[in-house]
């Protein structure tokens, strides 16, 4: 990959939650490593009025906040905020445009911008930034999600885009893309050869994808309220997972083989129809329960209006192509479970033939399980003999093969996933970035699944929050004799 590295990074959205925790300590890891280019500037901007140095300020407090402590360099910090200024901007109002042209200065060198916004606000601020020149053939722009709500929004969105940017300088952000153990994946995949041959309907009985996490509502609110859990996380999150394992390999390690590769999947998926909506997917919201020891309330309670929106769901999709044909993929998400897990448990089909009669104990197919978070490891697990002398013949019990990221690369600092995808946009790196045809492609796929929802009239089950869910969602893998890895 030829690097084309800018000269200066636009960060929209500058003084949110998601800059304070994530993208200034993430620009401000790339400078304290000399990953970022000599001379970068990065002009920080949204509606509050600061003025440079009182964004620095608030900059400084965000990394004494969220840096680990072992990461705390005074003089790295001083040479970090010299790199930021700011401007005020309302991109709703047309004017505010020409003084952040002003204080960006010359892009002849290159400009990134980071647009992170409400999506009603993406068409304005694309019209804004092509009428002061911030949208020339040097200028590239990051989009972070949501990129719509149905596919029809998504493509007004990318259509407003690409008015100014085409699809090669345009970057949509998934930012489970840019974790460590994803990637692996693809190291797992293709940098082995003794997985490909079983990699398929043939070798594989399930695959399994859960996202959980033990938080709810917190400060998400109005965003969350019209999403829900399929649109949240199952379009984009779990969709690259489940494109990541489906995949056929690459020609080779770069932006255009690998997002064709991820595409085909997504047009591979099996489009929901209404008959199938009720059998293939389960629905929740979480009800009052505890959590760690601690008591929470509802969804409704701490929305503090009645609400008919997801906050689970598990689906059994399948991926119709030759490799996949008859493997079902049993997807999970929700919020207030019983535990904070995100990980992909590969289950292989049995042996054909047991040779170790019934005292030889019940032979389990193996598992290879990909831990994302909190942990980051691989496990495979494998029948192996118990200890003894075998007179009344040989025993087997199940044993895990580990390899944990964490300890095998201890040395190594793990990084937070955004310094990955900043530093990609900084150099112009798209591989990990999401295309338009794999977004369409995805909100197909979801949409299909609500319009089931809908003519079935189907509402969100509760479950008890603490939970793996409503029981519903057991029943969905059992009646194929298949149990969730919950362990």
């Amino acid at each position: 990959m030829t690097r084309n590295p800018v000269a200066k990074l636009l960060l929209f959205g500058a003084t949110g939650d998601l800059a304070q925790r994530m993208l200034l300590p993430s620009l401000y890891g790339l400078h304290a490593d000399g990953l970022l280019p000599e001379g970068l500037t990065i002009t920080g901007s949204a509606r509050s009025a600061y003025t440079d140095d009182e964004y620095r300020d608030f900059a400084k407090k965000a990394l004494d906040e969220f840096l680990p402590e072992d990461r705390k360099d005074e003089a790295a910090v001083g040479g970090f905020l010299q790199r930021l200024s700011y401007q005020a901007i309302d991109l709703s109002d047309h004017s505010s445009f020409g003084p952040l042209a002003e204080k960006v200065g010359d892009v002849s060198g290159g400009l990134a911008i980071y647009l992170s916004t409400a999506p009603s606000l993406f068409e304005a601020a694309i019209t804004g930034l092509e009428s002061v020149g911030l949208a020339g053939e040097t200028v590239r722009i990051g989009l972070e999600k949501p990129l719509g709500y149905d596919l029809a929004s998504s493509r007004e969105i990318n259509d407003a885009v690409a008015v100014a940017f085409p699809e090669e300088r345009t970057f949509r952000i998934d930012h489970y893309l840019g974790k460590e153990t994803v990637q692996n994946i693809l190291a797992l995949r293709f940098g082995n050869s003794f997985f490909e041959p079983v990699w398929n309907a043939q070798g594989i009985d399930n695959v399994q994808i859960t996202i959980a996490e033990t938080v709810g509502l917190e400060e998400r609110a109005g965003y969350y309220e019209t999403a829900g859990a399929l649109r949240d996380m199952v379009q984009n999150h779990i969709l690259q997972l489940v494109a990541l394992i489906a995949m056929e390999p690459p020609a080779r390690f770069d932006g255009t083989a690998i997002r064709d590769e991820k595409a085909k999947v997504f047009r591979s998926l099996r489009l929901m129809t209404p008959e199938d909506a009720p059998h293939c997917t389960v629905t929740g919201q979480y009800g009052d329960g505890a959590v760690k020891g601690e008591i929470v309330h509802s969804y409704t309670d701490e929305l503090g209006k009645p609400s008919t929106t997801e906050t689970f769901v598990a689906i059994k999709a399948h991926v119709d192509n030759w490799r996949w044909q008859g493997v079902p993929f049993y997807l999970r998400t929700g919020k207030r479970m019983a535990a904070r897990r995100s990980e992909i448990a590969i289950q292989f089909k049995p042996v054909p033939h047991s040779m170790f009669g019934n005292r030889g104990g019940l032979l389990q197919p193996n598992m290879l399980i990909i831990r994302l978070q909190p942990e980051e490891y691989v496990q495979l697990l494998v029948m192996a003999k118990e200890p003894g002398l075998d007179r009344e013949g040989i025993r087997l019990r199940e044993v895990p093969l580990n390899l944990s990221l964490d300890s095998e690369f201890a040395g190594t600092r793990r990084r937070i996933a955004y310094e990955r995808l900043l530093l990609d946009l900084i150099e112009g790196d798209q591989t990990l970035f999401v295309r338009r045809d794999e977004v369409e492609a995805q909100w197909t796929w979801v949409d299909a699944i609500r319009a089931g929802w809908t003519a079935n009239g189907m509402k969100p089950k509760p479950y008890a929050s603490g939970s793996w869910g409503p029981s519903a969602a057991i029943a969905l893998t059992e009646r194929d004799g298949v149990t969730w890895q919950d362990d």
